[in-house]
This record gives C-alpha cells, structure tokens and sequence, in this order.
C-alpha cells in the first residue's frame, strides 16, 4: 500500500527557492583579498545563479557533468555552489592547498570538464593546464588579489559571462539520489579518494546543522563560515544558512588573527566555524588587542581535538562558547556534535568541560559504534577503545571510482572511520586517536591526542603534537614536538611538561626526555591538521626540526 505522503524532492534547488522565496532581504557579504567588501543578499543570488546556470549550458554542461572550482569562499564560490547542482551537474570542490601533484590526480580523476578558479590561483592553474587536458574551459573569477604569475590559455571572464547571459528560468527535474557533489579525501595516506554526496544527503545534512541541538544554525545568525569552502563544502555552512536565511560571512582567503577579528566585530557575528589551529591564534590576538565580540555566541571547531584549557579560555576570557563536533569528508562532514543534555546542568564545572570537549554524539539520522580487532562490537563503558563506525543518511557507502569500495564497509554495512574512539554510557565518542597514529607500548595504546591536550593545557605551550618512534624495550615510545608561546629554558620545560603528563599517564607511557623536541612551527595539512607523517618522516631521518 502506497503512503498517503507526497513525494516532495530533496534537492539543493528546493533550499535554493526558499532562500529566495522566504529570505530574499538577508545578506551576504564578501571580503575580497585587498579587504574591500561587497554585499548582496537571497534575492540577487537567485538572479545571478540562474544567469551562471545558462551559461554553464551554453558551455556545454550536462546533467551528471563534473565542474570543478578552485576557489576561496566567496559569493561567487557560493553561487556555483547552488548553479552546478541545480542544473543537475555535480559541483566539484577541489582543495588548491594540496599539492600539484594531487591537484592533477583529482582533477583527472573526476574528469572535470571547466574549472572555476579565484584569480589568485591562476598561477598556478596555469602551470597546471598541461597535465589537465580533458578541461575544455578555465573560468576566471576577479578577487582583487595581486595579478597572478600567468593565466590559464584561453581563459573566460566570470562577470563578463553573466552579464551577457540569459535570466530565463529553467530548472530541470532532478531525482535526489543523483550526485550534487564531489569532494575527494586530503590524501594523506596514498591518493585522495573522491566521495560523492546525493541531493537528499546534502538536504538533510543542511537539516541536521540545523537542529537545535546541533549546531543549530538559525535565521537570527550571521554565520562567518572560516573552514573553507574548499573543504567538505565548508562542512555544509553554505547550505544551512541559504535553508533558514541566515546571514553569511565570507571571508576570502585571510583566516588568521586581525582579518577574522574584524569581521566578528563590523559585521555582528554570532556563528563562526573552523579548526582548532584558527581559535588558539584568535585567542591570542584578542588577548593582545581590543575588539568587540560580544555579538559572538559560539564556536563551532573540528578537524581535530579542542584542548579542553582553550574551551575553558575562550568562556572565562570573552564569555565565548565553544562547541566540539566531528566528521570527515566521508560523513559530509558533520555527524557527531557534543552539547551538554539537560541532565548534565548538576555536574561540577570541571566535569562539564570534559564532557564539552568530547566529540559528542551522532546527529538524528545516524548511528555510530565502536569495533574491535576482530569487528566485534564493544560497549559504550568509557573503558572500551576500537574503531568508530558509522552509518547514516549522509554516510558514503563506498568511494568515487574506485575498486577499493569493499574495504570502506564492515561486513554487516557501517562505514570504517580509521578514528580509534570510546564511548561512554550516555553516547558521548571521545576519539583517541587516528588508527595510523596509535602509539602501541608494551601491548598498551597510548593516545596521542590526550598527551597532545596535556601538553597544551601549559601555559607556555602553543601547540604539541606526538608521534611514536621504534623502541626496541617498549615497540613504540611517544615523542613530544613542543612549540612555545614564549623564550622558556627548554630543560625546565620538560620537567614541568613531564609532571604534567604525570596526572594522567603512567610513568613508561612518558616520553623520555630526550624525546622532547622544541621547534618553532608545527607541519599541517592542507586543511589544518598536524600532519605527522611529516613528524615521523624527520624522526627516520634522525632530525628534530
């Protein structure tokens, strides 16, 4: 028996239409790489979104078409972010911080036919276009950045195709299965595996953002989306705010200290997202100079694990709340978030603040577990640490092209994160470690990301990260790289790290002494993340800075 339910589609051209429909005044602004700032709202993005749909059909653009872009976020990033879907190609997101090498790779591998590209990397575009030869057309967006080294050949001015395309109206039926868009994996270990997200995926993952007990975007935000809309559709920031008619913010391509500042206190944000890396360096700069951000009610940080100690400053500091979530490309990102339950309100400050500086647990829509060696399932005890699975209404079942699928999946279906985790009685993942990362010591794991937030909760400390080494009594030994906030003598520094460290681990999980490196910046991925592969690979090379 048919369900007396209509079928309504959930596609990206519905949040579009709402936007437009319900929203048409809110604004988005822009700041472009010389720091001027333009604004429009709801009402003209519908206009130019159309306009860029038809020109992507005079391009040649067809339903199931891969159209990559390579730029930063902006308002028109965010147009393409709505005209490729709508017309039913799939918008293709590539991250320009990676590497030529796996920028070629990704570009290839989706077959992107155009490339929208930021001026400010047409440069290196340009030295890219011979190893990219199925992209038929580079279209250049203006961000007043300085004039690049070289330019793609022939090259298509954005503006100047919008302004002589057609505002006819013509969206097409699209079913919400099909593709809408393509982000592929940082690659940090072999090639970057390309995810596809569904037009209901990215639809109900714009709906689970917005859930109150979520991130819980709403119309009464203005939103400063600082994770990049290169990466994992800017943790679906874009969407989420066009569905409730929230004010967007973006930033362009300054994301560090006074630029960010600026923004929270000329433009009243209340919402702001990004990596751990982004807020320790806000947190500095705000300590140093004066801005208003009283306006700034949360901040949303993934990526990688928030020291509890910088939760802790940022409330004491500036009243700020900081709100801890976890995804991956794989999880489109968003799928776990952690907010104190109502319960909880009796609970000593302390202790809300480890629970606050969990991962948290799985948005309505999804489930997660943890599995051991032999994917047995473990118990949500606080004591039991396996692999984080998953699965869900936005949960990829399988990589883009590639026959590598079948290790993706448990045998009974749930997605394999690589994150080694435990979950306590209430639901709350608390990830340890990645797989790769996991410090094996006399048949003990030792996380490395509790060591890392011990070491950080120093007050001379800026950042650390820990890597095993080869120990030939204990199989792995950590090793700590310190950056410090200040000139501090380095041995009185290891002692106090190592007293420190002493609260919470036992005396052979330690780092030995000579296992403290003092350097003055750590490595990170193209997205911000410690990348310790680098940290492993100077440690085989007998170096330490």
């Amino acid at each position: 028996m048919n369900g007396l339910i209509m079928d309504y589609p959930l596609t990206v051209p519905a949040i579009l239409k709402r936007a437009a429909q319900i929203y048409p005044e809110k604004e988005i602004v822009s700041r472009l790489s010389d720091g001027r700032i333009t604004r429009a709202n709801y009402g003209e993005l519908y206009e130019r979104v159309v306009r860029l749909m038809n020109v992507l059909r005079d391009l040649g653009v067809r339903p199931g078409d891969r159209v990559a872009t390579c730029a930063w976020n902006s308002q028109r990033h965010l147009e393409l972010y709505f005209a490729i879907p709508c017309l039913g190609a799939v918008l293709h997101t590539v991250n320009h911080r990676l590497s030529t090498d796996q920028i070629e790779y990704i570009v290839n591998h989706a077959e992107d036919h155009i490339l929208f590209l930021d001026k400010s990397v047409a440069g290196m575009i340009a030295e890219l276009q011979p190893k990219l030869p199925q992209v038929q057309h580079f279209v250049v967006m203006e961000d007043y950045s300085e004039p690049p080294s070289a330019y793609p050949t022939p090259y298509l001015d954005y503006e100047t195709l919008l302004a002589s395309a057609s505002n006819a109206e013509n969206f097409p039926d699209i079913d919400e299965r099909a593709a809408s868009g393509l982000c592929y994996t940082s690659g940090t270990t072999g090639d970057p595996k390309g995810v596809l997200y569904s037009h209901r995926s990215m639809y109900l993952h714009s709906m689970g953002v917005c859930l109150a007990d979520s991130i819980g975007v709403s119309e009464r935000d203005t939103v400063l989306p600082v994770v990049p809309m290169f990466h994992v559709n800017a943790w679906g920031l874009p969407y989420a705010c066009a569905m409730t008619g929230a004010k967007q913010v973006l930033p362009g391509r300054n994301l560090l200290g006074a630029p960010i500042a600026s923004l929270i206190e000329s433009e009243r944000v209340t919402l702001t997202a990004g990596v751990p890396t982004v807020w320790k360096l806000l947190h500095q700069h705000l300590k140093q100079h004066s801005y208003d951000t009283s306006s700034l009610h949360t901040i949303v940080v993934g990526g990688s694990a928030m020291p509890a100690s910088m939760i802790d400053a940022y409330e004491k500091d500036f009243g700020i709340k900081v709100l801890c979530l976890w995804g991956m490309t794989e999880t489109s990102p968003v799928a776990t978030i952690s907010r104190l339950r109502a319960g909880m309100s009796d609970l000593s400050p302390s202790d809300q603040l480890k629970v606050r500086a969990k991962q948290g647990i799985p948005l309505p829509g999804l489930e997660i577990g943890i599995r051991g060696d032999g994917n047995e399932v473990l118990d949500w005890d606080s004591e039991q640490v396996g692999e984080v699975v998953i699965r869900g209404a936005w949960i990829t079942s399988g990589y883009y092209k590639d026959e590598r699928n079948l290790n993706a999946l448990t045998p009974d279906g749930w997605f394999k994160t690589g994150d080694i985790a435990k979950v306590d009685r209430f639901g709350y993942m608390e990830i340890t470690d990645r797989k790769k990362d996991v410090i094996k010591s006399r048949g003990e794991w030792i996380s490395s990301v509790d060591m890392e937030n011990l070491i950080v909760q120093h007050t001379d400390v800026l950042e650390a990260c820990v890597v095993g080494r080869p120990d030939a009594n204990r199989d792995e030994a950590p090793v700590a790289f310190v950056v410090l906030s200040n000139e501090r003598p380095h041995e009185a520094m290891i002692e106090e790290i190592i007293v420190l460290l002493g609260t919470h681990f036992a005396s052979w999980q330690l780092p030995r002494r000579g296992d403290f490196h003092f350097v003055e910046a750590l490595p990170k991925t193209s997205v911000g993340k410690l990348d310790k592969k680098v940290l492993r690979a100077r440690l085989e090379a007998g170096l330490s800075e």
